[in-house]
């Protein structure tokens, strides 16, 4: 909700750092509804750089969206 433009343009949204989720007060669901409400295409992808959660997943993406780029 903070930035408008920049969640309605994107094609994907990185949520990071969900390692230390259990230590804050941050509802993932509402943030992805959030984002929705911006943005209904946009890919939302959690992910951890320090345990590799969800990196595969954000690997895919931009293997797919390199491959769609070359055509």
């Amino acid at each position: 909700l903070k930035y408008p433009l920049m969640f309605s343009i994107c094609d994907v949204v990185l949520i990071n750092k969900i390692d230390v989720l259990p230590y804050f007060d941050f509802d993932m669901e509402k943030c992805k509804e959030y984002i929705r409400q911006r943005n209904p295409k946009a890919e939302v992808i959690p992910v951890s750089a320090r345990t590799g959660e969800g990196m595969e997943a954000w690997a895919d993406w931009l293997r797919r969206e390199i491959k769609a780029w070359r055509g």
